[in-house]
C-alpha cells in the first residue's frame, strides 16, 4: 500500500511525466566512457553511438554488394576512407574493415579536450576540459569554449593558447621564449 503524496510532492509531480520517461543511466560501459572522456552531457555519446553505428552499416553494406558492381563499391568506399581518415576517425585508407570496427570511442578521442592531452598542452582530461571552457584554446583565428567540438586531423595542427591566455604567458616564460614587446602588451 501506498501512502498519500503531500502536496508538495503533488505539485513537484504535475510537471513530471512518468510515461515516457526516458531511462538516465544507460549501460555501464556507457557510464565508463561518460567519465573516460569527460562527456558533459550523456547526447553527445547517443549520438556518437548512432554515427557508428551507421557508418558500420554502411561499410557492411559496401562489403555485400556483389561483384557486378565492383567498381561502385571500390568508388564508395574509397570516399567512405577517405572521409573517416580525414576526420581522424581510422588510422588508413586502406581497409574497409576499419570501418567495420569503428566505436564511438573513436568520436570521443577526437574530441578537442582529448587532443590537448595527445598534444600535452594539459595533464589530464580534467585540465584540458576546464581549458576549454575558459577559452584558453583557440582552433585557428577562432576561440573554441566548447569542449564537444571534433577537431579533423587538417586542423589538429592549429590547436594553440589564446594570445591573451595566462596559461600561454606561463609557457613561454617556462621556456624563455617570451618576447619583449609581449612585456609591453
Amino acid at each position: 500500500m501506498v501512502r498519500k503524496l503531500k502536496y508538495h510532492e503533488q505539485k513537484l509531480l504535475r510537471r513530471l511525466e512518468l510515461v515516457s520517461w526516458e531511462a538516465a543511466g544507460g549501460s555501464l560501459a556507457e557510464v565508463k566512457a561518460l567519465r573516460r572522456y569527460r562527456l558533459g552531457r550523456r547526447e553527445d555519446y547517443v549520438r556518437y553511438k548512432a554515427l557508428a553505428r551507421s557508418v558500420r552499416a554502411l561499410a557492411g553494406r559496401l562489403r555485400d554488394l556483389g561483384p557486378a558492381s565492383a567498381a561502385f563499391r571500390a568508388r564508395c568506399a574509397a570516399a567512405l576512407l577517405e572521409k573517416l581518415y580525414g576526420l581522424g576517425l581510422v588510422g588508413s585508407r586502406r581497409s574497409l574493415a576499419a570501418c567495420e570496427s569503428l566505436s564511438a570511442a573513436a568520436f570521443c578521442r577526437r574530441r578537442l579536450p582529448c587532443l590537448l592531452v595527445k598534444l600535452r598542452m594539459a595533464q589530464n582530461l580534467r585540465h584540458a576540459v576546464t581549458f576549454v571552457e575558459q577559452g584558453h584554446v583557440r582552433l585557428g583565428p577562432e576561440v573554441v569554449t566548447d569542449p564537444a567540438l571534433l577537431v579533423p586531423r587538417a586542423m589538429e595542427d592549429f590547436i594553440t593558447w589564446v594570445d591573451a591566455s595566462r596559461l600561454r604567458q606561463k609557457v613561454l616564460d617556462y621556456n624563455q621564449e617570451r618576447d619583449d614587446f609581449d612585456l609591453a602588451a
